[in-house]
């Protein structure tokens, strides 16, 4: 895992480690896409559930579908907070909070170093394309 990931992506993703606020890839990405898990390939987020939360790392108000994302609890740091991670490759994404816009009230704050972006007009070449419905 060491030779496909970079430092950041390994420490994030495989050591629960988390990067630094305003400082990372996607806090403020703005284009039309999904984001996939950056071990997996696995779709996890939207751009059309992305959202400026203002804490320096992408938000969302919600996955693509349920069953890539878990949920567990994380005791760490002397805080109790919600982790989130992919489930086929058991990376750590980031944690979940209820303080969301979405009618769940849900905020997904997610690592960048944990994704990748595949753009809307990628989408059907990369093996994503039922996924260009999101964006009709």
């Amino acid at each position: 895992m060491k030779e496909k990931l970079t430092p950041i992506q390994y420490e994030v993703t495989q050591n629960n480690g988390t990067e630094r606020p305003f400082q990372n890839e996607y806090y403020d990405h703005e284009q039309d896409g999904i984001y996939v898990d950056i071990v997996s390939g696995k779709p996890l987020f939207s751009s059309t559930d992305k959202y400026d939360a203002g804490c320096g790392w992408p938000s969302f108000t919600k996955p693509i579908t349920d069953h890539e994302v878990v949920e567990k609890k994380d005791f760490s740091h002397f805080m109790i907070r919600t982790e989130v991670r992919s489930k086929s490759a058991d990376s750590h994404l980031g944690h979940v909070f209820n303080d969301g816009p979405g009618p769940n009230g849900l905020r997904y704050c997610i690592n960048s170093a944990a994704l990748r972006f595949v753009p809307k007009e990628d989408l059907e070449k990369e093996g994503y394309g039922k996924y260009l419905v999101l964006f009709q």
